[in-house]
């Protein structure tokens, strides 16, 4: 088993199609379809199932390339302090639910380090994907809440994934909407004030459960309900339609504008924000100095 081997199935996994992970690593097909098949023989097992639409993980290959994103971390880290001139681009990745703090830190990382080359990755997604990147060791740090509804969901997957919640701060629930909408005068708000208005919420997909909702007290039922996928619909939408929804209450002039404001919101209500990790694995210097911006944001 080689480090080259390991990069191999890492890139095959990160790509889902052997052609592209070739083309990626600059090797013909056929020379890296032989060395994942001399690594399964060596393992013992199959790391991937091939089918018509490209390559899928197996559940122990899932399992294995988690090992090997770990070593392969390391490695970068022993090229980044050893060697004067590393001869692969530092990597660094988070996935994160949409929360602007996050995208500001990340841009923070980028900058203290100017580096002449790195191969880094910011991921906003749903929340089981969050957690699943970083058991699969796609990304090093994943950023996600906690509340009293989900915590007992939350703390059962990570403690099956072997993964930690390290918590940031605990903040009250906030409503995120227009400086233009019609409430937008008052001091605080109650969900019965809001009924009237559309409520935006983040997708999750197939585990479209109020447990992984990025929207604290998700399983209120409301009239008028939005899905969408990214910030900058929920922006559009929270402008043109006098939308809103719950959240933090950490808005970025920066990044957000001056026309999305946030006002408390009455509840009893608290969010946890908070990182995930892999137990008893070392951070990058990328993931540490990340860490730390976070903490000052939030």
């Amino acid at each position: 088993m080689t480090l080259q081997q390991l990069k191999y199935v890492v890139t095959i996994a990160d790509k889902g199609n052997i052609s592209k992970a070739a083309q990626e690593l600059f090797i013909s097909q056929p020379s890296l379809t032989n060395a994942v098949k001399e690594l399964e023989n060596e393992v013992g097992f199959t790391i991937f199932e091939r089918t018509n639409k490209g390559v899928i993980v197996s559940s122990k290959g899932s399992d294995f390339l988690g090992y090997a994103r770990q070593v392969l971390q390391q490695y970068g880290l022993l090229e980044e302090r050893f060697l004067k001139h590393p001869s692969t681009s530092p990597r660094f990745s988070v996935s994160t639910q949409h929360y602007p703090f996050a995208v500001k830190a990340f841009v923070e990382v980028v900058k203290q380090f100017d580096a002449s080359h790195y191969d880094f990755m910011l991921r906003e997604t749903q929340t089981y994907e969050i957690i699943d990147d970083v058991n699969k060791m796609k990304s090093e740090i994943g950023i996600i809440y906690k509340s009293k509804a989900n915590e007992a969901i939350i703390d059962k997957l990570l403690k099956q994934y072997s993964l930690s919640f390290e918590e940031l701060s605990t903040l009250s629930p906030k409503v995120f909407m227009s400086s233009m909408h019609p409430l937008a005068y008052k001091e605080q708000l109650t969900l019965d004030e809001l009924n009237d208005y559309p409520y935006l919420s983040f997708e999750q997909g197939e585990h479209n459960s109020f447990y992984y909702s990025e929207e604290i007290l998700s399983e209120y039922i409301r009239p008028k309900n939005i899905k969408i996928s990214d910030r900058a619909t929920l922006s559009n939408l929270l402008i043109g339609l006098n939308g809103f929804t719950i959240g933090t209450g950490i808005v970025n002039e920066e990044l957000n504008g001056k026309n999305i404001i946030s006002k408390p919101l009455v509840s009893d209500e608290e969010i946890k924000i908070g990182v995930i990790t892999r137990n008893n694995m070392r951070l990058s210097v990328y993931a540490e100095t990340y860490k730390n911006l976070l903490k000052s944001l939030v």
